[in-house]
């Protein structure tokens, strides 16, 4: 398992740090957030260290996303949010504050003014099919 031992997340999952724990299995742990954005914030991350999702093996995606799934039904039964957000940045152009890779479980509340949506607008078709091909080419 990959480990950085400057890394506050590798930190919790040798137990070094306390965190709330909700889950764990051999490939990923689930915790409550301690700066929570809403009520029920939790985090799910891989326990191996790999920063962003551009540096996970699909098999270990694979089973931090069905904690996610299963972190998240959990909270929709426990706290009844009147919606739920999955948030996972990559780099410090996405605001990614902690360099392990990890998926926020945030339910939402109407009303609550967290400033994460956007307003959607519609794009140029012409520079929107370009930049697709220039996607499809790395495929």
């Amino acid at each position: 398992m990959g480990v950085d031992p400057n890394c506050i997340f590798c930190k919790i999952v040798a137990g070094q740090i306390p965190s709330f724990r909700l889950f764990e299995d051999v490939a990923s742990l689930a915790f409550m957030d301690i700066n929570p954005a809403n009520e029920g914030h939790c985090l799910v991350i891989a326990k191996p260290h790999h920063p962003t999702l551009y540096d996970m093996p699909p098999d270990l995606l694979a089973a931090v996303s069905a904690t996610v799934l299963k972190v998240a039904k959990a909270v929709e039964a426990a706290l009844k949010p009147d919606g739920l957000n999955l948030v996972q940045s990559n780099g410090k152009g996405a605001a990614q504050s902690v360099p392990h890779f990890h998926v926020h479980v945030l339910p939402r509340r109407l009303g609550d003014n967290l400033k994460i949506n956007w307003e959607p607008k519609p794009g140029d078709r012409a520079a929107i099919a370009a930049v697709a091909e220039r996607i499809k080419a790395k495929l």
